[in-house]
């Protein structure tokens, strides 16, 4: 039998609160009718004694503490699924918004997931080729990872994501099914029309779920987007045998919406304000990554977010660096230099690369050329510093061959605007950048590789280097 309750006790933001009630589970569904006969949902998120607390997924706009009736229907709330989702676009709460009716489904899923048994586990290996030269070369996304991307206000985070969207795929040897969620958090409504205007343009929204959640709609679905995106592909990567890349951008604007749930619940802050319980809470997202053995599908994430006042030990970066396998970091001078994608990738790293490079999976000397790239780039900083005190006239010959590594890496490798590269054309591309410098700078390599993979001729035809004097100073003939 199913009681309906009477009033409210009070309301306190989004959130209403009822007394008296019996045999209640957390993150039960509830059915809210109000006097006009308009109909809203919630779910429980506290229960204190015979007090429990609902949050309004419509928000709690002209309710009254009188003429409000309340049913709880028993389970947490469940999402409709089917292949259909895949060309379709969701609000947070996971409810169809582009006008071409529901998704009829047999299979219904908990939005909070189910737990993945840690033993049944496979560890992530083989890459997902975004086409973005610095993310494939030198911090490789591999499938079952989480990798989040952390960015500032102002950076071109979007149009990565959208890059990332237009561009990413599986390995060409590979014949399987590969499809994308992307869930957008807080976003303006030029944000929101923009991914999907680019998706649409590039002819890509048949591969893609798209969950939007604006600035001006209720924080509820902001806190619920995530979860319905994450259910979404957790059902194409374990029932359709998918292979599942999740876009969730942006992980602060979720992130101070469970502050401010916090807050109206009159619990305890923590650090800035945000819920002791976060890091908690944000691990129940971004573990939902992963493959599990006997099934092909696989579920890799990554969150981007926006560090406030561009500070990586805020609390929202900090904790997502402890959950996850990596990060890739945007840089405010990059961009201010017309680089794009702006990624700084001394800081950025995959920490599961290592496990899903090499002759198996992308090309045997993906591993050698990347950690040399990385050695040369970090001198060239060094040596910037130094010039800026000395002057570049006075560096020595062999300093001036990394100034002008540095230079050409940034304008050819990191920036590459909207073109999509794939893995070999990246990994070619740095050993000739890497031609550049002198063979006994190239500590990280072998004399054999050396031979091997350095050829100094195609380097210069290939960054058009005509002026007699550098290409001398590059050849290292004045050494």
């Amino acid at each position: 039998m199913s009681l309906e309750y009477v009033g409210l006790k009070a309301i306190k933001g989004p959130i209403i609160f009822l007394e008296g009630s019996k045999d209640i589970g957390y993150e039960e569904v509830v059915e809210i009718r109000i006097g006009n006969n308009e109909v809203r949902h919630g779910r429980v998120i506290e229960i204190s004694g015979d007090i429990v607390a609902v949050e309004v997924f419509e928000g709690t706009d002209g309710m009254m503490l009188k003429d409000v009736y309340t049913k709880f229907l028993g389970h947490p709330l469940r999402m409709g699924l089917s292949k259909e989702v895949l060309g379709r676009t969701f609000n947070g709460a996971g409810l169809p918004i582009d006008g071409l009716g529901p998704i009829f489904s047999n299979v219904s899923m908990d939005v909070n997931g189910e737990s993945m048994n840690p033993v049944s586990r496979r560890y992530p290996k083989n890459f997902i080729q975004t086409g973005i030269s610095s993310i494939d070369t030198l911090a490789t996304l591999i499938r079952g990872q989480k990798l989040p991307i952390f960015s500032a206000t102002g950076l071109t985070h979007n149009e990565l994501a959208v890059e990332i969207v237009k561009h990413a795929k599986i390995a060409e040897k590979e014949h399987e099914k590969f499809c994308i969620v992307f869930a957008a958090m807080g976003v303006k409504h030029d944000v929101a029309q923009y991914f999907k205007s680019q998706f649409e343009q590039a002819h890509v929204m048949d591969r893609v779920a798209m969950f939007l959640n604006t600035a001006s709609e209720p924080i509820v679905e902001r806190i619920l987007a995530p979860r319905a995106a994450l259910t979404t592909a957790e059902y194409l990567a374990f029932h359709e045998d998918y292979h599942v890349l999740v876009i969730m951008t942006d992980m602060t604007s979720y992130c101070e919406a469970l502050r401010e749930f916090s807050s109206s619940k009159g619990e305890i802050p923590g650090r800035k304000g945000y819920p002791g319980y976060m890091y908690s809470d944000l691990s129940s997202l971004y573990e939902r990554a992963g493959m599990i053995e006997g099934k092909s599908g696989s579920v890799t994430q990554i969150p981007i977010l926006t560090m406030p006042n561009n500070d990586i030990t805020h609390p929202i970066p900090d904790l997502t660096g402890y959950i996850t396998e990596g990060q890739i970091v945007l840089d405010g001078q990059l961009k201010q230099r017309g680089i794009f994608p702006p990624i700084s990738v001394l800081p950025s790293l995959s920490r599961l690369m290592k496990d899903g490079i090499g002759a198996d999976y992308t090309r045997k000397d993906h591993a050698i050329v990347a950690d040399q790239l990385l050695a040369a780039y970090a001198k060239y900083n060094e040596v910037t510093a130094l010039s800026q005190v000395i002057g570049e006239d006075e560096l020595s010959t062999s300093d001036q061959h990394f100034m002008m590594f540095g230079k050409l890496f940034e304008t050819h490798f990191i920036n590459q605007g909207e073109e999509s590269r794939r893995l070999g054309d990246s990994l070619d591309l740095g050993w000739d950048l890497l031609s550049l410098l002198p063979e006994d700078q190239l500590n990280r390599l072998s004399r054999d590789q050396i031979s091997q993979y350095i050829n100094k001729e195609k380097a210069y035809a290939r960054f058009e280097l005509n002026d007699n004097d550098t290409i001398e100073r590059m050849l290292g003939k004045n050494e």
